[in-house]
């Protein structure tokens, strides 16, 4: 398993114990990493302390874009693995522009094959698919300045 895999399971279970037993995301960081038999080299450590703060940081706004798109299901009503992996993958495709929107949605795919059940990858991916257009959207304020910006000549 590579590093960027690891470090974000890492930060999956970061989330899950926050969520489940209402620790500070600090706290459940470290619940986490503690436990670990096999300690993460510090590149990976931070890496995946970085998401799951950041993600932790971000919770309302996620959860809102989540809801948005999860059709008929309350983020309460969601599996807790399958609810913080989106959190995860929403918190990359907003923030992490320099990951591919691909690799965030494979790697989510992953992450929840391995800790959720086979029928939770559909669930994901469809509501993943949905939150990409977040990435692919223009923010207002570059259209208008994409809009505004004089021609390039090539010649």
């Amino acid at each position: 398993m590579g590093r960027r895999r690891l470090a974000r399971e890492v930060a999956v279970q970061a989330l899950y114990v926050a969520d489940v037993s209402r620790t500070p995301a600090a706290e459940a960081f470290a619940i986490v990493t503690r436990r670990d038999a096999s300690p993460l080299d510090a590149e990976t450590l931070e890496f995946s302390r970085a998401l799951a703060t950041n993600a932790f940081a971000r919770l309302e706004e996620l959860d809102r874009l989540i809801q948005e798109r999860a059709q008929n299901w309350a983020m309460n009503r969601m599996a807790a693995v399958d609810r913080n992996v989106l959190r995860l993958a929403a918190y990359e495709l907003v923030d992490r522009k320099d990951t591919p929107v691909g690799v965030i949605i494979d790697e989510a795919i992953e992450i929840v094959r391995k800790y959720s059940a086979e029928e939770a990858t559909r669930f994901v991916n469809g509501i993943l698919d949905a939150l990409k257009s977040l990435r692919e959207a223009p923010s207002p304020g570059k259209a208008e300045a994409d809009k505004n910006a004089p021609e390039k000549d090539d010649g």
